[in-house]
């Protein structure tokens, strides 16, 4: 495996995003389908896998102060460019908000739960003007469009979209592979990975000065922290890392750098590291070889687990930020197992019921097992594979992380779904 290969994955992985990347999909399949038929359709029918369903439902759409599917198809086909990618809605205007509702009242936009198999993510847009008709297909990945057709027939997909090969091309990554990439690969090669600190850390100081989501992050910064969490390094953590999760997830217009489809995983592969590492007064080259860590641990752990799951995504990224804390802190390869394996053995079992404005509460949870589970590890404490489901084989035990999340929370993706469409 050569490190060009691992770098493109990264890439691939670790892209700017503007709003919940799930809602954020279907906009981007829309602006896709109408640029397809070449007019503002008539009618949009979004026919969606439960998941995709689970993780609009509750979020907010940048830049309209509304939640939920309807208003993220109507600004996708009024205002959408698929040539932005995840940054689909980046043109909204009031004007265009406005624009979006009243298509919504005239009965425009009719969302339904895909029929028959389908992949756990995938998003299936048909559009007509009344006489003809497009359809956009994205199944795997956010961005990878796998069919597009014009009155049945087929269309190339063009540039900027994400082929099935592409989004099918996991590298055999290890653990290991991880560590020695992340330590050994050229630090001009990796420094690219520093724009997910700027845009995060952007993401997070934005919060504090508004009213976002539950404001959790702002309520640590500023409320009984210094009764409660002190003033130091752990309650920054928390507070820049659980900040851009309000923000994001209430539809601030605040780009984010997601890591494998999610901008909440993003924000807490990068915050812990962020903060620690200007905190400690990190050399740069520290700062870049965690950062890198971090992210390429989370995109490790996603290949198995899948990109959407009822195991809450909080849970892989945080693992990967406590891989690049223990970096700062000294710690090797052997250490970095110590604390994949502690954050196994407490948080999996996570559910995720969905995108919305309580998930900051829940990366908080994350976060703050990451940081106790690399200080255990720099003590050399780690849970035995006599405990649970912990394996002596720090990548045997990612895997059966990941199958609990894909196999066995199966029927509880089912119940979480029921639960939320029936209340």
């Amino acid at each position: 495996m050569k490190n060009h290969e691992i770098i493109e994955l990264v890439k691939r992985e670790v892209v700017t995003a503007i709003g919940c990347t799930e809602p954020i999909a279907v906009a981007l399949c829309t602006a896709k389908a109408v640029e397809t038929l070449g007019c503002l359709p008539q009618k949009i029918e979004a026919r969606l896998s439960a998941n995709i369903l689970k993780n609009a439902m509750g979020v907010g759409i940048p830049a309209t102060g509304m939640t939920g599917l309807p208003i993220a198809i109507a600004l996708g086909a009024l205002v959408g460019k698929s040539e932005y990618g995840l940054e689909v809605l980046r043109d909204v205007t009031p004007e265009a908000v406005e624009e979006g509702k009243k298509y919504i009242d005239d009965g425009r936009v009719d969302v339904k739960l895909k029929n028959g198999e389908c992949d756990i993510l995938y998003i299936e847009i048909e559009v007509s003007d009344g006489e003809q008709t497009a359809l956009a297909v994205i199944s795997g990945s956010h961005t990878n469009f796998v069919r597009v057709e014009r009155c049945g027939e087929p269309v190339t997909v063009g540039e900027g979209a994400c082929s099935e090969a592409e989004a099918e091309s996991d590298l055999p990554l290890t653990m290991r592979t991880v560590y020695d990439f992340c330590m050994t690969a050229p630090l001009e090669d990796i420094e690219f990975i520093m724009e997910a600190a700027r845009l995060n850390k952007a993401a997070a100081e934005a919060s504090f000065k508004g009213e976002y989501g539950h404001s959790l992050g702002r309520t640590i910064l500023t409320g009984q922290r210094s009764a409660i969490l002190g003033d130091g390094v752990f309650s920054r953590i928390l507070a820049y890392t659980s900040g851009a999760c309000d923000a994001r997830m209430s539809g601030a217009m605040i780009p984010v750098m997601s890591n494998s489809g999610s901008g909440n995983q993003g924000i807490s592969a990068t915050m812990p590291v962020v903060v620690y590492a200007e905190e400690m007064k990190a050399s740069h080259e520290q700062f870049v070889r965690a950062l890198m860590l971090s992210h390429l641990t989370v995109i490790y752990i996603k290949q198995s687990l899948g990109r959407l799951s009822a195991l809450c995504g909080c849970v892989v990224a945080a693992t990967g930020s406590s891989c690049g804390l223990v970096h700062l802190m000294g710690g090797g390869y052997e250490e970095i197992t110590y604390a994949v394996k502690n954050m196994i053995a407490n948080l999996t079992g996570m559910i995720c019921d969905g995108a919305k404005p309580s998930c900051a509460m829940k990366v908080t949870s994350g976060i703050s097992t990451a940081v106790m589970s690399a200080m255990l590890a720099m003590e050399h404490r780690v849970v035995q594979s006599t405990e649970g489901i912990i394996d002596d084989d720090v990548d045997r035990s990612i895997l059966n992380l990941t199958r609990i999340g894909r196999e066995g929370m199966t029927q509880t993706d089912s119940l979480i779904l029921d639960i939320m469409t029936h209340k």
